[in-house]
C-alpha cells in the first residue's frame, strides 16, 4: 500500500509519515499533496487563536472531546514555539491531551513554528491538507499564542475562534494583532474569573466599531474549558458562522479564490528560496556574503541581486 492510499484509508501511520515528509520539505512530499489535493475540501477546520495564557489548549482539548462525542472524528495541528537551537517543538508533550492520544478517531500531532510569523508552521496548510484527505470531520488548528503574529491562521481555517481572558488586557492586544478584523468567534475563558463582564462589554464596543465586510456579527461565548462550561455555546457559535458562510455562495466563493492566490504565492515563494539556497549559492559563500554584509562591505540588496542573477533572472 502506498503513502496516499494510506492516508485516504485513515491509516495514522501513513499520515504521519506524510506529515513528517512536509516538515521536512522532502522531494517526494509534493508529488504526495498533488495526489490527495483532490481529496481535500471537506473537512470543517477550526482556528484557535489568542495571547498567550488564555487556555487555548486547554479548549482545544474540551473542543475536541465534544466533537467526539458528537461522532466526528478530529485531527488537532498543534503549532507550539520552537527552540533556536534544535528546531524542535518546545511544547510538544502536550500533557492536557495525553488522555485523547489513544482514542481511534483523534490525530494529535505538533509541529515547531520553526521562526515562521503569522503562527504557524510553514507545513501546517500542507498537515491540514493531509489530515482532511484522511477524512476527519473536524480538523482544529492551534497556534503559538504569540500574540502579534496570529492572523495567518485565517488563511488555513475555516473558522477562527479568538481565545481571550479576563483581566489580562487582551482587547488591548487584540487590536494590536490585527485579531479583531479575522476573528469569526470570540470566546473569553474562564469565566469564573473577575472581569470577565468588563472584557465583554469592551469586546462588544470593540466589535461595534469594526462592522466587517460580510455583514457578520462575531459572537462572543463565555467558557470554562477546565469544567467543561460553555462548549455547546461554543461549537453552536462556529455551526452559525459555517452555515453563514455556506449561505454567501458567491461571497465564499470569492474568499477562496483569494486564499487560494495567497497560498500559491506561498508555495512558489518556498519554492523559489529553495532554488536559490540549492543553485545560487552554497553555505559557505552565503556565509561569507553575510559576513561582507555585517562589516558593511557590501550591501544586502546588491548580494540578493548577485545571488538572483546566478540563477539566469534578471533583478
Amino acid at each position: 500500500m502506498t503513502v496516499t492510499e494510506g492516508i485516504l484509508s485513515g491509516d495514522k501511520l501513513a499520515i504521519a509519515r506524510a506529515i513528517s515528509a512536509v516538515e521536512d520539505a522532502r522531494s517526494d512530499s509534493t508529488e504526495l499533496l498533488k495526489e490527495i489535493f483532490p481529496h481535500t475540501g471537506k473537512a470543517l477546520i477550526v482556528g484557535i487563536t489568542g495571547a498567550p495564557g488564555a487556555g487555548k489548549s486547554t479548549l482545544v482539548d474540551k473542543l475536541a472531546a465534544h466533537y467526539r462525542a458528537s461522532g466526528d472524528t478530529v485531527g488537532i495541528i498543534a503549532v507550539d514555539p520552537s527552540s533556536p537551537f534544535t528546531g524542535g517543538a518546545i511544547l510538544g508533550d502536550r500533557i492536557r491531551m495525553q488522555n485523547m492520544a489513544t482514542d481511534p478517531g483523534i490525530f494529535i500531532r505538533s509541529m515547531a513554528a520553526r521562526g515562521n510569523l503569522g503562527g504557524l508552521a510553514r507545513a501546517t496548510v500542507d498537515a491540514v491538507a493531509i489530515l482532511d484527505a484522511a477524512g476527519y470531520d473536524k480538523l482544529i488548528i492551534e497556534t503559538v499564542g504569540v500574540g502579534q503574529d496570529e492572523v495567518d491562521v485565517v488563511k488555513t481555517a475555516t473558522v477562527t475562534v479568538v481565545v481571550l481572558v479576563p483581566g489580562m488586557g487582551d482587547d488591548i492586544q487584540a487590536i494590536k494583532a490585527g485579531i479583531m478584523e479575522i476573528g469569526d468567534v470570540f470566546a473569553i475563558n474562564k469565566a469564573d474569573r473577575e472581569g470577565v463582564l468588563r472584557t465583554e462589554r469592551e469586546l462588544e464596543s470593540l466589535l461595534s466599531i469594526s462592522e466587517r465586510s460580510d455583514g457578520w456579527t462575531p459572537p462572543i461565548v463565555k467558557t470554562i474549558a477546565t469544567e467543561d462550561k460553555g462548549l455547546e455555546a461554543l461549537t453552536d457559535a462556529i455551526a452559525s458562522y459555517t452555515e453563514f458562510v455556506e449561505a454567501r455562495s458567491q461571497p465564499s466563493e470569492r474568499r477562496r479564490a483569494i486564499l487560494a492566490e495567497h497560498r500559491i504565492i506561498e508555495i512558489l515563494r518556498d519554492r523559489l528560496l529553495r532554488v536559490a539556497l540549492e543553485k545560487g549559492v552554497s553555505q559557505t559563500e552565503l556565509r561569507a556574503m553575510a559576513e561582507s554584509v555585517a562589516d558593511r562591505r557590501r550591501d544586502p540588496h546588491s548580494v540578493v541581486d548577485e545571488i538572483i542573477e546566478r540563477l539566469g533572472i534578471s533583478p
